[in-house]
């Protein structure tokens, strides 16, 4: 890595070289993280907002279930969710959308469903 003196200050430069030691150590600290370009997670956002709109969205909301607690919800509360969050690489395709009360949307975040489960196991073995 090159160093260049600027007014006293270092400024550490990004070459190729570093920029893939970055990337491999994002890697090894979260095996799961994926890199993906704003282009990306906006156009998986617009498909999810167009589904939304569609027949097959509001059957599934219809049922007023939450995908994760099982409770019953009035349809209009219920979020989407992305069981395999955009920012971890999931897509916006129904296999990965999942009607999710406001509660269990906002506690999963961007959790992995494996990470979730252990999650609700930690809840339920400290109680």
């Amino acid at each position: 890595m090159e160093v260049n003196q600027t007014d006293s200050t270092l400024r550490k430069q990004v070459t190729p070289h570093t920029r893939q030691a970055t990337l491999e150590e994002t890697i090894m600290e979260d095996p799961f993280s994926i890199h993906l370009e704003d282009e990306d997670i906006k156009r998986e956002k617009r498909k999810a907002r167009e589904l939304r709109q569609s027949q097959w969205w509001k059957r599934r909301c219809s049922k007023g279930l939450c995908y994760y607690c099982g409770r019953q919800i009035p349809p209009k509360e219920l979020t989407m969710d992305h069981i395999v969050p955009l920012s971890r690489g999931g897509k916006s395709t129904k296999g990965n959308l999942a009607p999710a009360c406001k509660e269990c949307n906002t506690q999963k975040k961007q959790l992995l469903p494996m990470e979730w489960e252990q999650y609700l196991k930690s809840l339920t073995s400290t109680v």
